[in-house]
């Protein structure tokens, strides 16, 4: 048998020191990873920010809160039922869509869906209205996701069913195209099963 020219290299064989070290050396990651956690104040319920350009700070979606909505309400004011901020139109900063309908004491008032931006120190402005109050509908599930509103609404097939109990229903979606919100529908029956 022929020797190495190579000085015996002890490192390579093992012994339970180097398994000790080894167990010790990954113990330390772990605690450090644990360590280093994400800040436990983000979280999904915090207010939605997106960077409107690269190195300005974060834009705060509109609060509907604070905007003018064109319902008329009487007396009785009005109430945001949903709402749901996503930068629609793709320009970094996020707007808000909002369901608002009239405040009731009983019965199913018509809800408008409006979309709200908000410039610089300005109030949010309506720049959308996807839904209006005066088509008679209501807004069941509701949501924003990447890009696209989607929302049930609920209808009435002729002016006898009582207003407690929308009788059609109808998914729809909305997306932003070539300058302006465009419309998808699915009908459905009163079961909701798809048509």
């Amino acid at each position: 048998m022929q020797t190495s020219a190579l000085p015996d290299l002890a490192h390579t064989d093992t012994t339970p020191m180097h398994w000790l070290a080894t167990a010790a050396a990954m113990a330390a990651v772990v605690a450090a990873a644990g360590l280093l956690q994400p800040d436990a104040s983000a979280s999904a319920s915090t207010p939605h920010r997106t960077v409107a350009q690269h190195g300005a700070s974060p834009a705060l979606a509109p609060d509907p809160a604070h905007a003018d909505f064109p319902l008329e309400c009487g007396g009785a004011g009005h109430t945001v039922a949903k709402q749901a901020p996503g930068d629609l139109d793709g320009d970094g900063r996020p707007e808000t869509v909002a369901v608002v309908h009239c405040a009731a004491g009983s019965g199913t008032p018509p809800s408008g869906v409006y979309v709200l931006t908000q410039g610089n120190g300005a109030a949010p402005r309506i720049v959308a209205t996807l839904v209006d109050p005066v088509q008679k509908m209501s807004v069941g599930d509701f949501a924003v996701r990447d890009g696209v509103v989607s929302a049930t609404l609920l209808g009435y097939s002729s002016p006898s069913v009582p207003s407690c109990c929308p009788d059609e229903q109808e998914q729809v979606t909305w997306q932003w195209r070539n300058g302006a919100f465009v419309r998808s529908s699915r009908p459905q029956d009163p079961a909701g099963a798809g048509v």
